[in-house]
């Protein structure tokens, strides 16, 4: 699996938490995802998985008139949302306790291994 394809795996879970935090539209959580350490968030993908999640249940959208410009799809967290965000979050933590224990037991195998974020990579 490539990186790239790694980190789309994982853009339905941090798009549900973005909503989460605050409804947005498309284009303006596509510069969140970018703010969340994803620089290469693909505006179309972002909008296909926005119509999945959507006809899934975990999203809602509605028309949204704004004071400058034209009226955007505004998204929104639903019920069924927050319960699989829920469960991306523990399956998540799960992942996150593996991969501590893989990168301590690579580190002592290899001391030469790089760290785990490069320099001026994401942080936690």
């Amino acid at each position: 699996m490539s990186h790239e394809n790694e980190r789309r795996a994982l853009l339905a879970p941090v798009v549900l938490l973005l909503l989460a935090e605050r409804p947005g539209h498309g284009y303006e959580l596509v510069q969140r995802l970018r703010e969340f350490g994803w620089p290469g968030a693909d505006s179309a993908h972002v909008y296909r998985l926005l119509r999945s999640m959507e006809e899934c249940g975990a999203i809602a959208s509605r028309w949204r008139a704004t004071g400058t410009g034209p009226a955007r799809r505004e998204y929104r967290l639903t019920p069924e949302g927050d319960a699989e965000l829920a469960l991306w979050s523990a399956r998540l933590g799960e992942l996150h306790d593996t991969l501590h224990v893989f990168l301590k037991r690579y580190r002592a195998v290899d001391p030469a291994a790089p760290l785990a974020h490069p320099p001026g990579g994401p942080h936690h």
